[in-house]
């Protein structure tokens, strides 16, 4: 087992792209490369980032990747709004989704602040 599959956030965010990926599948089928590749792609990098900064061996280094992280939640959420914009989504789906990046987010800053200390 590796250290990072241990982390409440991983496990939480690794969840949270599974969420993603079943949401983007909404998305109209000419967006593949556009928004629905962007969406996936930044919801599946807080987990991976999370866990090479595990494999950094250092409190300092899983903090800056935490806070990549933190970037690529920021990425999500952006997407999201673009795509309720467009009506890929319905306003139902942005709503859960956009709750579910705040409670991603407070774990990331939570995790990021106890490595500081």
């Amino acid at each position: 087992m590796f250290k990072f599959e241990n982390l409440k956030i991983w496990k939480e965010s690794v969840a949270f792209a599974g969420e993603i990926y079943t949401l983007s599948k909404k998305f109209p089928r000419e967006e593949l490369f556009g928004l629905t590749s962007q969406l996936t792609r930044a919801a599946v990098s807080i987990s991976l980032n999370i866990a090479e900064g595990e494999g950094r061996n250092s409190d300092a280094e899983l903090s800056r990747f935490t806070q990549i992280a933190i970037g690529s939640l920021n990425e999500v959420v952006t997407v999201l709004f673009i795509s309720l914009e467009q009506k890929y989504i319905a306003q139902k789906d942005f709503d859960l989704s956009y709750k579910r990046c705040e409670q991603i987010s407070k774990m990331l800053h939570a995790f990021r602040n106890y490595l500081k200390h």
